[in-house]
C-alpha cells in the first residue's frame, strides 16, 4: 500500500507502536482539523482527514493481519468497530461544510477505542 500523505511510513513500522499510541497518532490529525476548522480553512481540514484516514486505514491492516493468530473477541470487535468509524470519517471528508462538532465527536470516538488513550486525553476533552 503506497501512502500518499505518510510516503515513510509502512505498515511494518506502523505495527511497531502500541495500539494506543496509533490512536493518538490519528487523533492528532483531528486536532490539526479543529483549528482549520475555526479558521473556515475546509481545504487544510481534508487534508487532516486524508492524513487520518490513512493511519485509519494502516490501523485495519495491521488489525486484520492480527486476527489472523488471534481468535479473540475482542480483536474482532475493536476491527468491526474501527471500519464503521472510517466510515464516519469518509463521510465527514466529503461533506463540503465541515462541522467543529463532528470533528470533536470523531476524536471523543476514537480515542475511546483504547483505554490508554482514553486514559491520557478523555478526561480533558469531555
Amino acid at each position: 500500500m503506497e501512502l500518499k500523505e505518510h510516503k515513510n511510513l509502512t505498515i511494518e513500522k506502523w505495527r511497531q507502536f502500541p495500539f494506543y499510541k496509533q490512536i493518538l497518532m490519528i487523533g492528532t490529525e483531528f486536532q490539526r482539523a479543529s483549528s482549520w476548522i475555526e479558521k473556515k480553512d475546509f481545504r487544510e481540514v481534508n487534508l487532516c482527514h486524508e492524513r487520518a484516514l490513512e493511519l485509519v486505514f494502516l490501523t485495519i491492516l495491521y488489525l486484520t493481519e492480527s486476527q489472523r493468530y488471534s481468535n479473540s473477541n475482542w480483536e474482532k470487535n475493536r476491527l468491526k468497530e474501527l471500519l464503521r468509524f472510517k466510515e464516519c470519517l469518509q463521510q465527514e471528508y466529503i461533506n463540503k461544510e465541515k462541522s467543529f462538532l463532528t470533528n470533536k465527536k470523531l476524536f471523543s470516538t476514537l480515542i475511546l477505542f483504547s483505554r490508554e488513550s482514553f486514559s491520557l486525553l478523555g478526561s480533558e476533552n469531555n
